[in-house]
């Protein structure tokens, strides 16, 4: 999943190891906890496997510099090395910025339209959903179906188990099996609205509108059409909520 996050934003623009991991915890909200130890081995594999190539920020050649010519007076070379120094001190430290490769976007839509985890968590679900914008709209609808029925069977679970129980329950466990059962019935109802919507926007241009998709040497992965997403938002209707019921399970 966190090949996926980093695709995803490396499809938008080339980054610093430091914001992708920024933009992973404070964007994406499903990986809050990612640490430089796990962000780095998965950009080596996605290298290694030709999904991004690295470049140095700022390795430019700059301009010939001539010789220092060997006058014997040890005061005269000193001032010459100095003349030598760039202007304004020392000089910014050149850094990696990680770019995406054609096989990068062809990798990022596989494992976004991967049914291969039927069993969306929390997690997996809303970094797919973070970027539903990128798939075809029947593969959007599946998404949201797939994940209204994992959890409309586990608010019956939960529901059934509560009234099957036979031991008495304090206020303090009662609540929170009330607030378990209460947020799911609110991801159920959040997710009958996206589902609502998606089947408007179906009728209104079709379900055959092409999904987005990147052309060559393009500096991102693509809008698909109806969509406007501001650089540096979480896509709206995204809920936090999700995180909160795997918890609760």
């Amino acid at each position: 999943m966190l090949e996926l996050a980093i695709l995803g934003l490396l499809g938008e623009q080339e980054l610093h190891g430091y914001e992708i991991r920024r933009r992973v915890r404070d964007e994406l909200g499903v990986f809050s906890n990612v640490s430089f130890g796990s962000l780095y081995p998965a950009l080596s594999r996605l290298e290694r496997s030709g999904a991004v190539v690295t470049a140095i920020e700022g390795d430019e050649p700059g301009p010939a510099i001539p010789a220092i010519p060997m006058t014997g007076s040890l005061s005269g070379e000193r001032a010459a090395l100095r003349a030598r120094r760039p202007a304004g001190g020392r000089g910014r430290r050149a850094r990696k910025v990680y770019r995406i490769t054609d096989e990068g976007r062809r990798a990022f839509a596989e494992l976004l339209d991967s049914e291969r985890d039927a069993t969306d968590d929390a997690r997996s679900f809303g970094l797919r959903l973070a970027f539903a914008r990128y798939l075809p709209p029947q593969a959007r609808l599946r998404l949201l179906e797939r994940r209204r029925a994992q959890l409309l069977q586990r608010l019956a679970e939960a529901r059934a188990g509560a009234a099957a129980s036979n031991r008495p329950l304090d206020l303090y466990a009662r609540s929170v099996m009330e607030h378990a059962t209460e947020s799911l019935e609110r991801d159920v109802s959040w997710l009958e609205r996206l589902i609502e919507a998606e089947h408007t926007r179906a009728a209104s241009t079709g379900f055959g509108a092409p999904a987005a998709s990147a052309s060559p040497g393009a500096p991102g992965l693509g809008e698909p059409a109806g969509t406007s997403v501001t650089p540096g938002t979480k896509p709206a209707g995204l809920s936090n909520s999700l995180v909160n019921t795997e918890g609760t399970k």
